[in-house]
């Protein structure tokens, strides 16, 4: 009992912590000793039911709430100002009182760690928040009903033996998730962040689409060749990162990530060393780069369809073709590597395909991948930016190609 009492006065007392720092700004209405106290009584009252009656519980949470409610009408109404964050805050606090008098330590000591990123967040979030636009967030609770309602009600079974509804939404909500986050960062850095940080952060969200839009910014102002070349780089790093944590994240035994990554590491490292070797010569103005909403349902189920479409040629080729028939799926990276790696990941971790043959598989969609993107540099960029980019480009595909080789020879020679 003593112990559920202290941990409620811990949680009280961050989230409190976080509101008192507004007190030199505005009139706070609920500080440290409130939201402790609130909290406390919480679990207090919980631990008491056993000894008494549930009527406890049901006057006290009404207690709180008519307290709540006070500090809303007297912030709204009377002091003519707007806000109900203090008020829903301390209730969410005298519930966690609860949860943690159940017994719940880590739901509660999450839930109050999320509770206080929010409200420490409040300026950044506000400002992200002025960013998005209408279609963001139309877009935001499509995605939201796709992952929290379609998801649910899907069945288990899967098609034709191979894969299933569930599976595939499960990895798109996942791969999307990378995506957003990524999308956040550019939204919340901004233009002031330039070309190159656009670069990187767009590659999370789709290379493709990032790369057609540094090339075309070079087209209108060449002046931005060099910073568009620093971004277009990035943005190829930015792929190899995002394509060993898909595979992370749909193979979990890490066999098949551990495998793809020392030749796209390569890949990687000889891409930053062009990027080192131009930086202090870039003129980065403020530029932003528009590569859509990662939430769009459009390209989400895009990238569904491509995973499963390529998850079944992968695996049909497997069967009747060998390992060999696998590596035609690596042709796919001309549309989308992150697919590519996702599907042969999957096969790989179902035993479908063997983790050296998955991750090679991976490993050549993305070369095939940064083959395409100089071709589209060369067809929605400047003839400048094509020429400074072509001979890195090759330097990166030539070293990927000899990495991966000498890196697979290595890997069956040990496994014989």
């Amino acid at each position: 009992m003593l112990e559920k009492i202290i941990i409620s006065l811990l949680i009280g007392v961050i989230i409190g912590l976080e509101r008192e720092h507004w007190r030199v700004e505005k009139k706070i209405y609920a500080g440290v000793r409130t939201f402790a106290i609130t909290c406390v009584t919480g679990a207090i009252v919980t631990i008491l039911i056993d000894y008494t009656s549930i009527w406890l519980l049901v006057i006290t949470t009404m207690l709180i709430a008519f307290l709540s409610a006070s500090i809303v009408y007297s912030a709204n109404l009377v002091k003519g100002k707007s806000g109900l964050t203090t008020a829903i805050s301390l209730f969410f606090t005298y519930l966690i009182g609860i949860i943690v008098a159940y017994g719940f330590y880590l739901v509660g000591i999450i839930t109050a760690l999320i509770i206080t990123f929010l409200l420490i967040e409040k300026k950044p979030l506000h400002s992200f928040a002025e960013k998005l636009s209408e279609g963001d967030i139309s877009s935001a609770l499509k995605f939201i009903a796709v992952a929290f309602v379609l998801y649910p009600i899907v069945p288990d079974e899967p098609i034709f033996g191979i894969i299933s509804l569930k599976y595939a939404i499960m990895i798109v909500v996942l791969v999307s998730f990378i995506s957003f986050v990524s999308y956040i960062a550019m939204k919340k850095i901004g233009p002031q962040g330039g070309i190159p940080y656009s670069g990187f952060f767009g590659g999370f969200v789709s290379s493709v689409a990032t790369i057609v839009a540094l090339s075309e910014i070079s087209r209108k102002r060449p002046v931005l060749k060099d910073s568009a070349y620093i971004g277009v780089m990035l943005a190829v790093v930015s792929m190899i990162i995002s394509n060993l944590v898909i595979a992370l994240v749909v193979d979990t035994s890490a066999r098949t990530v551990s495998i793809m990554m020392p030749p796209l590491f390569i890949m990687g490292i000889v891409a930053m060393a062009f990027v080192i070797k131009k930086r202090k010569s870039i003129l980065n103005l403020q530029e932003s780069i528009d590569i859509g909403s990662p939430f769009a349902l459009g390209p989400a189920f895009k990238f569904g369809a491509i995973f499963t479409i390529f998850l079944i040629v992968a695996n049909y080729a497997n069967e009747y073709a060998g390992s060999e028939g696998t590596y035609v799926a690596a042709i796919g990276g001309i549309i989308s590597s992150s697919a590519v790696t996702a599907s042969v990941a999957a096969l790989a971790f179902t035993g479908s395909v063997s983790f050296h043959v998955a991750a090679e598989t991976a490993v050549l969609a993305g070369i095939i991948s940064t083959l395409s993107k100089i071709i589209y540099i060369r067809i929605s960029g400047s003839r400048e930016l094509f020429k400074t980019a072509l001979l890195p480009f090759t330097i990166i595909l030539i070293s990927g190609i000899f990495a991966l080789a000498i890196w697979s020879f290595y890997i069956r020679s040990y496994m014989v």
